[in-house]
């Protein structure tokens, strides 16, 4: 059984505007490898040029910041939601 993985709208074109996939992994680093491979251009969207995380995206393992945890070396289970978002600045 593969996580589900929850795709924010921004890189929707990527994923062929699914808002759900389906990605195969025990952390985040292989669930992000493995979207790499199924959808071409994502991980370059979502990790910086050293593949960390980047600065301005948040990622959820079951409603857990992995900024909390072990990054992206967090265990992810075979059922796992994962919830890439985006951070949103500005306003007043």
């Amino acid at each position: 059984m593969a996580a589900k993985v929850r795709i924010p709208a921004p890189l929707r074109k990527l994923t062929k505007d699914q808002a759900v996939v389906e990605s195969k992994g025990t952390t985040i680093e292989e669930i992000l490898a493995d979207l790499e491979k199924n959808y071409p251009g994502i991980r370059e969207r979502v990790c910086d040029e050293t593949g960390q995380v980047r600065r301005f995206i948040n990622i959820f393992v079951n409603g857990e910041d992995i900024r909390f945890k072990e990054g992206a070396k967090t265990k992810v289970a075979a059922d796992a939601e994962v919830s890439i978002i985006p951070a949103i600045a500005g306003g007043r």
